[in-house]
Formats: structure tokens, sequence, C-alpha cells
């Protein structure tokens, strides 16, 4: 009788045992990127790509406005949480946290940065090598924080999130001559993988091995892409998604090389394209009613400054759209988006 209340509770045990293992096989969410991911590093630079006023932030614990380009967390947070740490990444440059928050995540991410050095000067904000550097400076801190044989643990096991270049073509390549001078569409797509590829290279020197490397998104229907096209007015902008189509299927490429190169580099590339276009495409099945327009203001432009508390028609209700302004998704697609990638993350590098 005794021996078989027993062995339910030593498997109940080694059940925990596992799962306690496998939670401590990610001790920490390292973030790289654009304003998909910026939990606000770009306060502390003199650059529009901010937006540390209100309404963004009104969802966030506190109502606080954080830098976040959205009215609560970002993706980024929702897997942090998601693995069992904390429920927010700090931005490294905030001067409120220290390493001992760092130590578990930390997001060096840049609103309005790109793979292309050009595109993070036009907003006068991060480059992705600047981005590099903030990780050595950290690298730094942690080593001093935990000892060296932790914060080498910490590093070669934490999970790194990289989710940019939708601005190299939004806010760069459509807009200034000097990339389309340069480059065709194809050439400059290759152009960025080929830095994406450097850029990998330098975080694996520096101990990153789980990489989660975002795609391009669906950008032609992103709230102000419609608004742009004049061609189809409100509709997608079906060239623009097309090229994003492109651009991931060269990452996909790209990924499998770089693993095969780089001898313990595991990659998972993340389908923001589809992941995002179901929501679009099919908002009343998650709950959403509107996708074209976002929250803030008539949802047709309003970004940035142009989303502020003084800007009229802003939405009660932000888990009714899909997009939180006119680039960005709303907090509750944000969850959604990371609830569908947890899985195949937890698979891939627990």
């Amino acid at each position: 009788m005794a021996s078989s209340i027993i062995i339910p509770w030593i498997f109940y045990i080694q059940i925990l045992a596992i799962s306690s293992k496998a939670i401590a096989a990610v001790p920490a969410i390292i973030v790289f990127g654009d304003s998909s991911i910026d939990s606000g590093n770009n306060n502390y630079l003199p650059t529009l790509a901010k937006c540390n006023f209100e309404p963004y932030g009104r969802d966030f614990p506190g109502s606080t406005p954080t830098g976040r380009f959205c009215n609560g967390r970002l993706a980024p947070d929702f897997v942090s949480e998601g693995f069992g740490l904390k429920p927010i990444i700090p931005a490294y440059l905030d001067p409120t946290f220290s390493i001992s928050d760092f130590a578990t995540g930390v997001c060096f991410g840049s609103s309005g940065t790109g793979y292309d050095n050009y595109t993070a000067a036009i907003l006068k904000v991060f480059p992705l090598w600047k981005q590099v550097e903030f990780f050595k400076d950290y690298q730094t801190k942690l080593r001093a924080y935990l000892g060296d044989e932790r914060a080498n643990e910490v590093i070669s096991e934490a999970l790194y999130i990289i989710s940019v270049g939708t601005n190299d073509f939004l806010i760069n390549y459509y807009n200034f001559p000097q990339r389309r001078t340069q480059f065709t569409i194809p050439k400059y797509e290759d152009f960025l993988i080929g830095n994406a590829e450097d850029f990998i290279r330098k975080i694996y020197s520096l101990g990153a091995r789980k990489l989660s490397l975002a795609g391009l998104p669906p950008m032609g229907c992103l709230p102000l892409q419609r608004t742009l096209n004049l061609k189809n007015p409100h509709s997608c902008s079906e060239e623009r998604n097309k090229v994003a189509l492109e651009f991931n299927e060269k990452l996909k490429v790209s990924v499998v090389k770089l693993m095969t190169e780089l001898p313990g580099l595991e990659v998972l590339h993340i389908d923001v394209y589809e992941l995002l276009s179901q929501l679009i495409t099919q908002p009343s099945q998650y709950g959403f009613e509107f996708a074209e327009a976002a929250c803030c203001g008539t949802g047709l432009f309003e970004t940035g400054i142009l989303c502020n508390r003084l800007t009229p028609y802003t939405c009660l209700d932000a888990d009714k759209y899909v997009f939180w302004d006119a680039f960005h998704p709303s907090e509750r697609a944000n969850k959604i988006i990371s609830d569908e990638m947890l899985p195949s993350l937890k698979l891939a590098f627990l």
C-alpha cells in the first residue's frame, strides 16, 4: 500500500525536476531589433522615433508610456513570461533598471533601425552595430555581477530574439533615393541578407547560440501603407507584400546556411508574415472587429508623435483592433502572435 503511494509521488517529483531543468535551459531573453521589440531605448535619443507619451502605454501595467510602440506589452514581453521569466523585458538604457534586472532579460533594440546602417541614420537611432556594442558592455557587467562561469552560461543558453528589416523598405528604400539608385529591390534584399548574416556572426562570436529570427510582416497591409496605396485606396499593397515574401524566403535559406557554417548555432525562423496575416484577413476569428484601421486617431496614418494624448478619435478599447497605431500591432495582437510562437520556441530551445 505504502509503495503504491510513493511511486506516483516519485514520478511527480521527476516530472517537476524535468520541467524545472527545461525552464532553466533559457535563463534570459536578449532582444535586438526595431520598434517591434524596442522597450524604450529610444527615450534616451534625440529622435522623432519614440513614444514615451500618452496614449502609448495606456494598457501597460501602471498605465505607463514606456517607449514601447504599443498600448501595452510587446511580443518579447509575453515570450519572456511564457518561459517562466519576468513579464517585461527592460530597455538597456533605462536608468531605473540595473544588471540584476538585465540578468534575466534585456532589450538593446532601437525603433526606426534596420539591417542597413543608413536606415538608422535617417531617424538618428541606434544601428545594429551599436546594439552589438551594448551587448558587449552588458557582458562585462554580467560577468562582474554573476562571475565568469555563470555569466557565460547565461549568454550561451539565453534565447536571442531578433526582429528587424521592415524599416529598411518602408522608411528607407521607398522614401529616399540613395539605395534605389544603388540597388534594384532583389539586389537590396540580397544586401540586407548579407548584413543580417554579418550581424548573426557577430553575436555568435560573442556567445549567442539560440536565435529566434523574425521575418518581415505583411508590410503592405499595415494601415499606413493602405493609406498610401493610391492605386487601390485602403487596400493592401500587394507589391510590398510580395517584397516581404521574397525577402523572407531568402532569409530562410540564409538561416540554413548559417547553421551549417557555425557549430552549435540554432536559429528558428519566425513566420511573422503568416501570423499577422491571419489576424488581418480573419479578424473576427480572433475576436477583433477592426483590421484595416488602427486604434489611435483615424487609424490611417497616426504613429509616433502623430499619435498623442490630444489626437482626436482614438478608440476606447484597443482589444478590438489588430493595430494600435498605423504601423504597430496592439497589445492583444502581440499576445496572440507570441502565444502562436511559444510552442515552436519551446520545442526548439528547451
